[in-house]
């Protein structure tokens, strides 16, 4: 080998040398940075992790002494104080009270618990019609089971009873800036004294207006609280046809003295065993009935324009210097009275939807091409049932209400977007209420008996719009129309409506007996309160708030176009803000 090529092999030889000795220097440098980083950002994680331990006890053991201070100025011991959240004024709808203007009897109130009387036949067809296999109320029977010659007791004292200032606030909901003033509710309940002597108590129960699950449930516990829990010595009469059965001449509107043993089963059948109709207002012949009866007490079950009468009985009433007390319960299919949460047999009524809306869905499924179901619901001016069977049932494609405008076609048009859904899974589901579309079907002129407004058929109109629109592409499409509007609300009520029903007709007959009167009962935030019949009926019958959230779950099970307008609904939001 030549001495420049050893030269060369040497050179090679140096500098490969040199290369891994940097790289091996590269590879410890980065290696030393990277672990050093690990171990500072350990460290420092560590240190963050100890003061925020710190930080935590620190609170909480200042947190302990403010709750401490709190709890010995009988302050909440917890939560943050907000300055800008308050209430400084609260406004109590008060209700007229009788024991201003009459004698009260001043009856101390216990619970009478007068027992059922007892059946002397166990065939449940019998007891349902005939009152007579019952023996005397007067039947007792001590604590083995036997027979007293004597009349035994049961009365027992409340657990709660309520004063008159105790109240529900209206406005639960809060937000900075807002006015600090609120109304609120009397709160429903037995008092401890009584106004009227429950021996001398006559009563009558009257319904109106269309039909409602839960209708014989108020009657029934309307009926047995005042006979068991106040054991009133007088009779319970059940007005016949609503108000036309005051009239007294249809003899085949008599009134019926209702029993405990009467109403025993009625709960477990839909509508109302005492009949319904719209119209019939007399007050002349209302209040004959009353005077003619003796009746002290009068329930009126019925919707916002039967609560109306109601009032002008009352009113009828006082003017005339008699001692009656008038109180209603709300009934409304369509959820429309407004202040109170819901109407009872509402959730029965949305419950049997769903069945119409499976139905709807199946067929819409299975027929082709194109199957399309479409529903219409009970709801002439308020979407509730529609909104809430829509949401309950999340089937459904494409809901229409009437408080939210129908578009047929365009951006914003329904019919675009169903034949989307169409294309995207094979069918469709509609819910429409009967109330919706006057934008594009017009309003009518006419009206019933209860001065409603006749609606046009928006469901057979849908129908044709649909079958029209696919034709416009050279498309079939399949449409089935189901309509179970009176099937909702027929059936019987469902255990939470046979629930609320107990407790409507329970704190009607409590305020009666303690002497308010033109009031109404219902639940409102939760809690059953007394609502003075005019501002009940003063912004009824409500409507759904299409800006509010129920509308915005509507929009995301649907995924509807939202017709609503965006820049009103933006300025809505400010001025509640």
């Amino acid at each position: 080998m030549s001495t420049d090529s050893k030269s060369t092999t040497a050179n090679s030889s140096l500098t490969l040398s040199a290369a891994t000795v940097a790289g091996t220097i590269l590879v410890a440098t980065l290696t030393t940075a990277v672990v050093t980083y690990h171990w500072t950002k350990g460290r420092e994680d560590a240190l963050h992790r100890a003061h925020i331990v710190r930080e935590y006890e620190r609170e909480k053991a200042l947190k302990a002494k403010i709750a401490q201070a709190r709890k010995q100025k009988q302050e909440p011991p917890s939560g943050t104080e907000l300055h800008d959240v308050k209430i400084d004024k609260i406004f109590l709808w008060e209700i007229e009270d009788l024991r201003k203007r009459f004698p009260s009897s001043q009856t101390e109130n216990v619970m009478q618990c007068k027992p059922n009387p007892v059946p002397i036949t166990r065939s449940p067809a019998l007891l349902q019609h005939q009152s007579t296999f019952f023996a005397s109320d007067d039947d007792n029977y001590d604590d083995d089971g036997n027979k007293s010659a004597k009349p035994i007791s049961r009365a027992q004292p409340y657990n709660k009873l309520i004063t008159n200032h105790e109240c529900i606030l209206a406005d639960i909901v809060r937000k900075p800036n807002m006015h600090t003033h609120t109304v609120a509710f009397m709160r429903a309940g037995a008092r401890r004294y009584l106004h009227f002597d429950p021996k001398t108590v006559n009563a009558a129960i009257v319904t109106c207006g269309g039909l409602c699950p839960g209708l014989n449930n108020v009657i029934r516990e309307i009926t047995k609280v005042l006979h068991q829990m106040y054991a009133i010595g007088g009779t319970v009469y059940g007005i016949q046809g609503g108000y036309q059965g005051f009239h007294g001449t249809d003899p085949q509107l008599q009134p019926i003295p209702l029993t405990p043993a009467l109403v025993d089963n009625i709960h477990y059948q839909g509508g109302t065993v005492l009949g319904s109709s719209r119209g019939g207002f007399d007050l002349d012949k209302i209040l004959k009935f009353i005077q003619d009866k003796k009746i002290n007490q009068l329930y009126v079950i019925g919707g916002d324009g039967t609560h109306r009468g109601a009032f002008a009985i009352h009113e009828g009433c006082l003017a005339k210097g008699w001692n009656v007390a008038v109180a209603g319960i709300p009934k409304t299919i369509d959820n429309d009275v407004d202040y109170i949460d819901q109407s009872f047999g509402f959730q029965s009524a949305v419950e049997a939807a769903q069945v119409a809306i499976r139905s709807a869905k199946t067929e819409a499924v299975c027929n082709l091409p194109n199957g399309i179901g479409i529903v219409k619901l009970m709801g002439r001016s308020a979407g509730y049932i529609a909104a809430h069977a829509t949401l309950a049932s999340s089937d459904v494609d494409l809901c229409l209400i009437p408080e939210v405008p129908v578009v047929l076609e365009g951006p914003k048009g329904c019919l675009p977007h169903l034949r989307r859904r169409v294309k995207q899974q094979g069918f469709a589901v509609i819910v429409v209420a009967e109330g919706a579309g006057e934008e594009v079907l017009g309003s009518s002129a006419e009206t019933d008996a209860s001065g409603n407004k006749k609606l046009p058929p928006i469901g057979e109109f849908m129908k044709k719009a649909v079958t029209d629109y696919f034709a416009k592409f050279n498309e079939v499409a399949t449409v089935k129309y189901i309509d179970p509007s009176y099937t909702v609300r027929s059936v019987p009520a469902n255990a939470a409506d046979s629930l609320y029903c107990m407790q409507l007709g329970q704190n009607a007959v409590h305020g009666a007996m303690a002497g308010f009167t033109g009031f109404s009962v219902g639940l409102c935030n939760n809690r059953m309160v007394w609502l003075p019949i005019p501002e009940l009926v003063a912004t009824s019958p409500r409507s759904m708030d299409p800006r509010g959230r129920t509308w915005e779950r509507i929009l995301a099970v649907t995924r509807q176009p939202n017709t609503v307008d965006h820049e009103k609904a933006s300025s809505s939001s400010e001025e509640h803000h």
